[in-house]
């Protein structure tokens, strides 16, 4: 028999839910399953906290989007489903954590498409665990620069100044992040922006000239254009489609 053989003979003798619950002993990793449409199949205690619910039973069969805000749950779909599509994983990507916009917390991201026996892909699983700030390599030389992004989004920032916060020169820094986050950190800077600014078109009546400047955009037209390419939608429609009020103040 080969060990292959024997592993699957061994686990298909096993209840699903005794393996995973291994996960709920694992306090700062937090652990999921989603079938092909984004629908929760199981859940840690940590991934709970996160939605902010008490037990998996109030997750089951629900999506991302009815838990976090839509910019955060679009773009988890939008992992899952390149995931799913590629068959590739996602292995160990630093992001923020899975909280409210601002939080300078980091976490170390996986997650792997998962097959039937047939091979076809049927979903996605995946962990985010919490990464301390004592830790070294990339997570400690970036993790006051992500602190001071996340609290400073609004001021000017450059390539120089954050490199000799993370202690690097700035063609190390740079290659660095990137390679952690996938993107440039203007674009990162430009993304916790447009964030803050989805915030406050759902929770305020500021203009939307005053909303760009207090969200670091000194030019309004930038700021339109960076919304609509991220957002899919200019900030105007974007207010009368999530505002709590639906109120548009008149000049917009």
């Amino acid at each position: 028999m080969k060990n292959t053989d024997f592993r699957d003979a061994f686990l298909q003798r096993l209840p699903a839910d005794q393996i995973l619950a291994l996960f709920d002993r694992l306090p700062d990793v937090s652990f999921f399953v989603k079938d092909r449409r984004g629908r929760f199949v199981s859940l840690n205690r940590r991934g709970c906290e996160y939605c902010g619910v008490t037990s998996a039973d109030d997750v089951i069969g629900k999506t991302d989007h009815d838990f976090f805000p839509k910019v955060r749950a679009d773009e988890y779909r939008d992992d899952d489903r390149r995931v799913m599509k590629s068959g590739k994983p996602i292995i160990n990507r630093i992001e923020s954590a899975p909280e409210d916009v601002g939080s300078p917390r980091l976490v170390a991201t996986t997650k792997i498409p998962l097959r039937d026996q047939s091979g076809k892909v049927i979903g996605v699983a995946g962990c985010s665990r919490q990464i301390e700030r004592m830790q070294s390599g990339t997570a400690d030389a970036l993790g006051d620069v992500m602190e001071y992004l996340h609290q400073h989004f609004d001021r000017h920032v450059t390539s120089d100044q954050l490199a000799e916060m993370s202690g690097l020169s700035v063609s190390h820094f740079e290659r660095r992040f990137r390679l952690a986050f996938g993107t440039s950190p203007r674009q990162y800077l430009i993304r916790i922006r447009i964030e803050q600014a989805t915030k406050m078109l759902r929770q305020t009546d500021h203009s939307v000239s005053n909303i760009a400047q207090r969200c670091g955009f000194y030019d309004h037209a930038h700021f339109s254009r960076s919304f609509q390419r991220i957002m899919n939608v200019s900030p105007t429609k974007y207010r009368r489609q999530y505002g709590e009020n639906a109120v548009v103040p008149k000049g917009e």
